[in-house]
């Protein structure tokens, strides 16, 4: 199941980046974010209530929040230097420099969570490598 939701990510994230550059003409780029966040966390609440999974804010560890708020951080980071890019370039040259997260992910995950590298993870990051530079250049 897992796989599909992955899979619905990634078409979602495909059809973000494409909204994006057209709803972004015009706008400042941080006004941009600031207005994709409010729906972002409008549907994500709206998601917890639906499930009824509110009550589960109370038992949320010290560490929990502190990584959740870092990863937050981060994801806002992320989304601003997005939509920057994504209002001075081309869509086609900025998804595939942004999708390099897959990389540094699994080098991330690798150094930190101790995950597996192996010889298919670092034949998939070269690719992965290759094919960005292969489309930006």
């Amino acid at each position: 199941m897992w796989f599909v939701f992955a899979l619905l990510s990634a078409v979602f994230a495909a059809l973000t980046s494409i909204l994006a550059k057209i709803g972004i003409e015009g706008v400042n780029s941080n006004l941009a974010t600031a207005l994709r966040t409010v729906v972002v966390v409008a549907m994500a609440w709206a998601m917890v209530f639906i499930t009824n999974t509110q009550t589960g804010i109370f038992s949320i560890s010290k560490k929990s929040w502190i990584f959740l708020i870092l990863s937050g951080l981060a994801t806002g980071a992320s989304w601003l230097c997005y939509y920057k890019a994504l209002q001075m370039g081309e869509a086609s040259k900025v998804v595939p420099i942004d999708k390099l997260s897959v990389v540094i992910t699994i080098v991330l995950a690798f150094i930190f969570l101790h995950e597996d590298f192996t010889v298919k993870s670092i034949i998939g990051c070269a690719l992965i490598g290759a094919g960005t530079l292969v489309m930006v250049i």
